[in-house]
């Protein structure tokens, strides 16, 4: 199914200024370009576009919104300046399964809000990591605790037998 087609049954008799989440995941593009997507869709905060066989994002309308944009399994090998000024308030990326083939291409994005979020969710994740490592430290101790225990109970009921 082409990508006009596929927009048209996504809206749902909603216009396309009440629709806040868009799945166009599997339906074709032409030429590799974004085709029926406009600047209409001002409230839209998330758009799927996997696997659409899109090759530019240079159609990209406008979308001030939009905070999640899935573009995995496509052939996009560059262009994503686009993204950074189109999209300002983006904070969710995916681009694995394209033909990206140096990090030179992703530079463009490094200043958006998107990669400062980024940055903040690794220094959490770092928290996290210590704060499991130290859980798993105190689990190993009780159950070392709990192993001395039964040994010690064990003994016990073997000296009364």
């Amino acid at each position: 199914m082409e990508m006009k087609k596929r927009i048209n049954l996504e809206l749902r008799n909603k216009a396309p200024e009440e629709v806040t989440e868009l799945v166009l995941d599997n339906c074709r593009c032409v030429n590799g370009e974004i085709e029926g997507l406009n600047d209409t869709f001002k409230e839209l905060e998330s758009l799927s576009m996997a696997d659409v066989e899109l090759s530019s994002l240079a159609r990209l309308p406008s979308l001030n919104k939009l905070r999640k944009l899935e573009l995995s399994n496509n052939s996009i090998s560059g262009g994503l300046e686009v993204l950074a000024e189109k999209c300002p308030n983006l904070t969710y990326l995916n681009l694995s399964g394209n033909k990206i083939k140096d990090l030179s291409t992703v530079e463009a994005l490094m200043e958006t809000k998107m990669m400062r979020m980024k940055k903040m969710k690794l220094v959490r994740l770092k928290d996290m990591r210590r704060r499991r490592r130290t859980t798993t430290r105190r689990t190993r101790r009780r159950t070392m605790k709990q192993a001395q225990n039964l040994e010690r109970v064990k003994r016990k009921w073997a000296s009364h037998t």
